[in-house]
């Protein structure tokens, strides 16, 4: 399968969900004799598993699908339920929906935090075994919350970019959503390692929504506001590559350099390439959801879910790698749609 390779930069994780269960993996029995008779075995029962996601409203949940598609097509033998939403009212009612038809677990990415915990609680008081990637719920209520660590994004990037500074300078940060605990984690973080260059003056933090619009207009309004800008901490690839396209039209993409965040293919490339204005980037991989789809499957396929869950967290986090033109190759799939 094109691209599943991504999935090597968790392998601790799949690790904890048992590989021995993975297609492939199964040991042989030992052979004995037979018994004079023997009934037979009851065939297993299909697994039947939801997946909810919210829509392609930027490059990153756009990698999302594609990689949950990915990997479900790794289990043909599963009954699979797969639903976009565009807001947190169309995912109530495809999560129910699917809770209709039959579900035995369900992997989701929660379009609105808040608003769909309630959601996720009727869903688990029908005894659906629940795998939360990425906006973790306001309650403890799924069986395992897989997430990328937002605090170590904010933390590494800056420290890339301070270094790359020298230690002093101009910088401006685009954020994601305000409000947001990702967004929330990533920038307390990143001020923190700021903080300990007293060189460096951040003329700016603006709100840019994860969107390369967004990034566009804000960092239009920026560089009209500040004559000298020598670095951009743009937090996120959809927003970078609008900053890009802002900064280049000014005619002052010889003056700064800037760092994203994620992943993007597009700025992958960039970095291996050693293009001046983006030497490096972080991973935030969106194929987080991949590892959701496997664990649940790998929990429930053989009817061992609660001795496996005997060992395994219910909150794993994903580390985050820093891209540089020298490793860039190995974050680098062509394939993907993002």
């Amino acid at each position: 399968m094109k691209g599943m390779k991504a999935l090597m930069g968790v392998a601790t994780v799949v690790a904890l969900a048992g590989l021995a269960i993975l297609p492939g993996c199964e040991r042989p029995a030992p052979k004995q004799a037979a018994p004079a008779a023997q009934s037979a075995q009851p065939m297993a029962k299909k697994l039947r598993i939801g997946v909810s996601v919210p829509a392609a409203d930027h490059g990153w949940t756009a990698g999302v699908g594609w990689w949950a598609k990915e990997a479900m097509e790794l289990y043909p033998d599963v009954e699979w339920q797969y639903q976009t939403a565009e807001n947190a009212a169309a995912q109530t009612q495809q999560v129910e929906a699917m809770v209709t038809k039959g579900i035995d677990a369900l992997v989701i990415l929660a379009h609105q935090s808040e608003a769909m915990t309630p959601v996720a609680e009727r869903v688990k008081q029908r005894g659906i075994f629940i795998v939360n990637v990425d906006r973790g719920f306001t309650k403890p209520v799924a069986d395992i919350f897989l997430e990328g660590d937002n605090k170590a994004f904010g933390r590494k990037s800056a420290q890339f970019v301070a270094q790359k500074m020298g230690g002093k300078g101009n910088l401006v940060i685009l954020q994601g959503i305000a409000g947001t605990t990702v967004n929330a984690d990533r920038v307390a973080a990143a001020m923190e390692v700021f903080a300990g260059f007293p060189d460096i003056k951040v003329l700016d933090s603006q709100p840019a929504d994860w969107n390369r619009e967004k990034g566009l207009n804000v960092m239009k309004a920026l560089l009209t506001k500040h004559p000298k800008i020598d670095a951009v901490w743009a937090q996120d690839d959809d927003i970078m590559m609008g900053a890009i396209q802002a900064i280049k039209e000014a005619g002052r993409d010889k003056e700064m350099w800037i760092l994203g965040g994620a992943g993007m293919k597009e700025a992958v490339k960039m970095v291996m390439d050693k293009d001046p204005m983006v030497p490096a980037n972080i991973t935030y991989p969106p194929s987080m959801v991949a590892m959701g789809v496997h664990l649940a499957v790998a929990t429930l396929r053989d009817g061992k879910q609660a001795e496996k869950m005997k060992f395994t967290p219910r909150h794993l986090m994903i580390d985050v790698d820093l891209i540089t033109p020298e490793n860039a190759a190995e974050f680098y799939f062509p394939e993907s749609v993002y």
